[in-house]
């Protein structure tokens, strides 16, 4: 069987440094009270491996340097850009101004399910993720351009936010090439 599990070394993982170099995706991720620093660290990690641009931490999110974000993690906390903000809807009218198209990842009358969502290649997307509980905050959903939801089949209506930040960024990255 030819399927020998790869060495780290094999890998040719790039540095922060380089990954800092590294063209830029037009994705950011915005954290919107995210109370756990162990979400947190998975989002870092997962932004990493999908090349978001930067992470906007806003309002209760835990901050780096902590040793939980770090664990989950695992450095990619010093690798993705991040800035941390007292109001999410600070970021987003930032954001904005600056030409992104915000997609919150929430259920609504109206979101679009994310298997027939098709991002713009050219385009600039902001994607709010939301706390643990209560999701993305009435007045950000109100403020974003589209919501976009994870079509899902079993008993349950919603998955860990650092599941979600997977397969959204997943999805994206399917249909967007690095620039």
């Amino acid at each position: 069987m030819g399927n020998r599990k790869l060495l780290n070394i094999e890998l040719g993982r790039v540095s922060a440094e380089e990954y800092r170099r590294l063209p830029q995706s037009g994705t950011v991720l915005v954290l919107d009270n995210i109370r756990s620093a162990h979400n947190v660290g998975s989002a870092f990690r997962t932004a990493d491996s999908f090349k978001a641009d930067k992470v906007y931490l806003c309002g209760i999110c835990a901050v780096p340097p902590s040793a939980e974000i770090h664990k989950s993690a695992l450095g990619a906390e010093d690798s993705v850009p991040w800035e941390h903000y007292e109001d999410t809807l600070d970021v987003i009218n930032a954001l904005k101004g600056q030409g992104y198209i915000i997609a919150s990842a929430e259920q609504t009358v109206g979101s679009v399910m994310l298997d027939t969502f098709i991002p713009d290649p050219e385009a600039k997307y902001a994607i709010v993720f939301g706390n643990e509980v209560s999701g993305v905050r009435q007045d950000v959903v109100d403020a974003s351009d589209i919501a976009l939801e994870i079509p899902q089949y079993g008993t349950k209506h919603s998955l860990n936010v650092s599941v979600s930040i997977g397969v959204i960024l997943w999805h994206f990255r399917s249909h967007m090439k690095i620039r």
